[in-house]
């Protein structure tokens, strides 16, 4: 139909994402893999299971790194 909005898989531009992979996690942090799974089973950041995929909370790390500028 004239008009109508054609609607595409994937993120919207110019959306920020709520949830990274570990990866992505740990490039956004310039830490190693390693030292995000420490700190995921320490509780410092928060993961949600999808699937079988494990994602990271994007808000959860920019508060660690709130907690640590603030010296906690």
């Amino acid at each position: 139909m004239a008009g109508d909005k054609i609607l595409r898989n994937g993120p919207s531009v110019g959306m920020a994402p709520i949830t990274v992979r570990i990866p992505q996690a740990a490039q956004m942090l310039g830490v190693g893999r390693t030292t995000i799974y420490t700190l995921i089973n320490s509780g410092e950041i928060e993961i949600i299971k999808i699937g079988s995929a494990t994602v990271i909370v994007v808000d959860s790390l920019r508060a660690y790194v709130s907690r640590r500028q603030l010296g906690q």
